[in-house]
């Protein structure tokens, strides 16, 4: 398959912006029970997108294909590289920071209607726990938190059962309380669960 220059290059762009883009936002995945942080699903687009890009740079190689203008090209050049960098740091970011504060995923059952299914990421650092909700659909991706609390002494509520999860016909209700000694404060511990019906 022989594609231009124009396509290739728009092809590797797109890959690294959207490996990059995965790195700096709040997005997770859920495969079969199991849910890989935004930090992960941006290491895989990101090793996907050189692969890409390497495959077609020897493509087009071995097809003597033309080349961009040069000043294309460098500007290309330096985008890509910019793209990558920004990926390999949110990436990076991501990852210490689940690895400092002790990230915990949980993916709460039952399931509501339709599949809504939701996710807890809970974290300890210091003396401060904290925790966000997530609302995954069917294609097991989330794009944002739906809610988040803090706790005290690193409590985590989740981990510890101290929740209710109710599902309605208009989507699901986490509510997350402390002990006495522990706490939660800030969000309240009350999350909405929605899924977008």
């Amino acid at each position: 398959m022989r594609l231009s220059p124009a396509v290739s290059t728009a092809a590797d762009i797109g890959g690294l912006a959207l490996a990059a883009v995965a790195s700096w936002s709040s997005l997770l995945l859920v495969v079969r029970g199991r849910v890989v942080p935004g930090w992960g699903v941006s290491a895989v687009l990101l090793a996907m997108a050189l692969v890409l890009r390497w495959a077609l740079n020897r493509a087009g190689r071995a097809a003597g294909a033309s080349r961009l203008p040069r000043e294309r090209a460098r500007w290309a050049r330096l985008g890509s590289t910019l793209l990558i960098v920004t990926a390999v740091l949110g990436t990076a970011g991501g990852a210490v920071d689940d690895l400092i504060s002790d990230a915990r995923y949980y993916v709460l059952r039952p399931a509501g209607p339709g599949g809504c299914t939701a996710v807890v990421r809970e974290t300890s650092f210091l003396v401060i726990g904290n925790g966000e909700a997530y609302a995954v659909g069917r294609t097991g991706l989330a794009l944002g938190e739906s809610g988040s609390w803090t706790a005290d002494d690193g409590y985590r509520p989740v981990d510890a059962g101290t929740y209710e999860l109710d599902w309605g016909r208009n989507g699901g209700h986490l509510r997350i309380s402390g002990t006495s000694t522990n706490p939660v404060f800030a969000g309240e511990g009350s999350n909405d669960i929605d899924c977008g019906w």
